[in-house]
């Protein structure tokens, strides 16, 4: 199912159009594992450019300080991500260039053990 995909959601508004050019660099990379969506404005623009990687039951993750250049390694962490089964990658197995890249991780959604009002 499509929707089961990950997701990398890449800041097409960063830094001028170093977001657009990484969202434009990674489109002839991506898998048929991973989605590739444009977004505008992750908030996250002191660590600009970001992308943002997520999938149903998988931790979600926030990179920023990327560039073009850094495509195939953006795609490879990608491929890696849908891969895992619970979208943890450990920093050793991440490119040399993306081992300071995560900013943030959020847990999976939707939360099993939530309680519900």
């Amino acid at each position: 199912m499509a929707s089961e995909r990950p997701c990398l959601s890449v800041c097409v508004t960063c830094l001028a159009d170093e977001g657009a050019r990484l969202h434009e660099a990674l489109r002839p990379l991506m898998t048929d594992g991973v989605r590739l969506k444009p977004v505008v404005c992750l908030a996250n623009c002191e660590r600009g450019c970001s992308a943002a990687i997520q999938a149903p039951g998988k931790w979600s993750y926030l990179l920023g300080h990327l560039r073009p250049a850094q495509a195939a390694d953006v795609a490879h962490y990608a491929r890696l991500y849908a891969q895992s089964q619970t979208g943890f990658v450990s920093r050793s197995l991440r490119a040399d260039s993306l081992r300071e890249a995560i900013v943030a991780r959020l847990p999976a959604f939707p939360f099993e053990d939530a309680e519900t009002p």
